[in-house]
């Protein structure tokens, strides 16, 4: 008996897409990164743009007021190789990274963060809220031709009033997640891991925190939702894995 899912594309010719969000009427909002844009694949395979965000929008979560929280990485300069799209050096209109906040009823977007503690964000990439409402990001950092950034993870709030550096530096940090809370338990324990994984040789690590509730906030719908590979620009969605299976992004 073959334990694979069926899998449905629903729309391609997508550009770089990533950070999928499962939404309740069955529909996926995720970023398109060589576009610009946060955008929503419907249930019939339309897309349609929610919002221009510029620069590259990376990471996307939905926040405890219901407006979608995006990592803009500030872009890449693209290539074209052999019907790939490949994501290469930090560009010419480069501008700053940033944490942006986007009303997806409005399209309004509205850059959040810019900086942590003087210094500017380099390339936001991917994001985590926890049971507080407060949210979890790494900073990938950009590359250029003879040099390249050191990232970080980092904290803030939702409401714009702080960020904070919890983890720096580190080497090219991309997703991350947090541990649950224990089988059992109904309420946020002291101490959680927050995993960070790392682009350029596949690994991940864990690091325990001391912030009061670190506990991962899932999508309210019991599909899964996964963007495949982004460079074949395509975008899927399964119903036949486990109602606990969380969206996740392919970096």
């Amino acid at each position: 008996m073959s334990t694979t899912p069926d899998i449905t594309e629903l729309a391609s010719g997508l550009r770089f897409p990533e950070g999928p969000i499962a939404m309740p009427d069955g529909s996926v909002i995720l970023v398109e990164i060589a576009r610009g844009t946060l955008s929503r694949v419907g249930t019939d395979g339309s897309v349609e743009v929610v919002a221009e965000c510029g620069g590259g929008p990376n990471g996307a979560a939905i926040g405890p007021d219901g407006k979608v929280y995006v990592c803009n990485n500030g872009g890449f300069e693209w290539h074209e190789v052999n019907g790939l799209l490949l994501p290469g050096n930090q560009p010419a209109d480069y501008t700053g990274g940033k944490i942006q906040r986007v009303d997806i009823e409005t399209g309004e977007v509205e850059d959040l963060y810019t900086e942590v503690g003087g210094h500017g964000l380099r390339g936001p990439n991917d994001i985590v809220f926890d049971s507080t409402g407060g949210f979890w990001f790494t900073d990938h950092g950009k590359n250029r031709p003879r040099e390249r950034d050191r990232g970080g993870l980092y904290y803030a709030k939702a409401d714009g009033s702080e960020v904070r550096e919890v983890v720096y530096p580190l080497l090219a940090p991309n997703g991350v997640g947090l541990s649950p809370t224990a089988p059992g338990c109904t309420s946020p324990r002291p101490t959680r891991g927050v995993s960070t994984s790392g682009s350029c040789r596949g690994r991940a690590r864990s690091r325990a925190t001391s912030d009061p509730s670190i506990e991962a906030r899932s999508s309210p719908t019991p599909r899964a939702v996964r963007c495949s590979t982004p460079w074949r620009s395509t975008a899927r969605a399964t119903s036949a894995l486990p109602p606990s299976a969380m969206a996740a992004s392919p970096s």
